[in-house]
């Protein structure tokens, strides 16, 4: 069975479950909110950007520099995590864009989107665009480089999800929304200090095997095995590896959300499997994809770059 995207006319995030019009109340668990608990319309229905990426610290991080480009920072001022009564997943605000962490892989990921996607139905939220902001493995790429995805791909390199639903299986599109990345290339061109592009990202379900890793606690294959599944990766128009893209698509597309990937590379999988670098050099890398967010979501609200 193949699902397809959707889109709201209105801008609203839509639901697909006849079951949610049903229950008097609904728990976001893993978000520590609630349609009773919580007045989620007062509380994010001027949301119009949503930011997901695996590490709460990163998210946190992201947010209190949205809050200095938007400028919204005060002296000595922090921000607060929305989901503080939950240890699976932070959530931050700075304005209108929300930082939220969704962990490793696709299980963390969907969880997270299920109850986020919940959260901005019952919030009202219109016209509401999401970014997933991360780190990945190039595929004949310099190291540092910024991808920015037009399709997620699976492990075949084909541009499908497939979520095992009561047994069967269902196979949901990856595509992404295309004006969207355009636009975002667009806004890497006044950030010439480090490359941009656009290209398919792999999503695999592990970082070693999965990847085609030689370093892990397992490994079945050659070297040269390895390399030759890679090149045909790249050849098929893989740029980078991560682990979370399908999903996020997938899910994002059946609700009505434009949607971006945008993920640095930490290194160009073709030389090598291990991550070398340094702290110092990581931590710059991971402030890419986040520059380039920052002036897309600038130029959205008419505001000039800050310096």
């Amino acid at each position: 069975m193949t699902e397809t995207t959707g889109y709201s006319g209105s801008g609203l995030v839509l639901v697909k479950n006849p079951h949610l019009d049903l229950m008097e109340e609904d728990i976001l668990y893993h978000l520590d909110l609630g349609t009773k608990t919580h007045n989620l319309p007062a509380m994010f229905g001027d949301i119009k950007f949503v930011c997901v990426g695996g590490s709460p610290r990163r998210m946190r991080a992201f947010a209190q520099f949205m809050r200095r480009e938007l400028g919204l920072a005060g002296p000595g001022e922090d921000v607060a995590d929305i989901c503080g009564g939950s240890d699976r997943y932070a959530m931050y605000r700075a304005g209108p864009v929300l930082s939220i962490s969704h962990g490793m892989g696709i299980p963390s990921i969907s969880i997270m989107l299920h109850e986020l996607i919940k959260l901005l139905h019952h919030a009202k939220c219109r016209d509401v665009t999401i970014i997933r902001i991360g780190t990945s493995g190039g595929l004949g790429i310099e190291a540092g480089s910024v991808v920015i995805t037009d399709t997620a791909v699976d492990s075949s390199f084909q541009p499908r999800f497939e979520q095992v639903v009561l047994g069967d299986v269902v196979v949901r599109s990856t595509e992404l929304d295309k004006g969207l990345a355009e636009e975002l290339l667009a806004c890497s061109r006044d950030i010439p200090d480090f490359p941009t592009l656009i290209g398919h990202t792999m999503c695999t379900y592990d970082f070693y095997e999965g990847q085609g890793r030689l370093d892990g606690a397992l490994c079945s294959f050659s070297s040269e095995k390895k390399l030759e599944y890679l090149r045909r990766a790249y050849d098929a128009g893989v740029r980078n590896i991560e682990m979370e893209s399908t999903a996020f698509a997938a899910l994002c597309g059946l609700c009505g959300l434009k949607a971006a990937v945008v993920c640095v590379a930490l290194l160009d999988r073709l030389e090598g499997d291990q991550i070398r670098a340094s702290h110092e050099v990581l931590w710059e890398y991971q402030q890419r994809p986040q520059r380039l967010i920052a002036a897309f979501i600038r130029k959205r609200l008419g505001l000039f770059a800050t310096d």
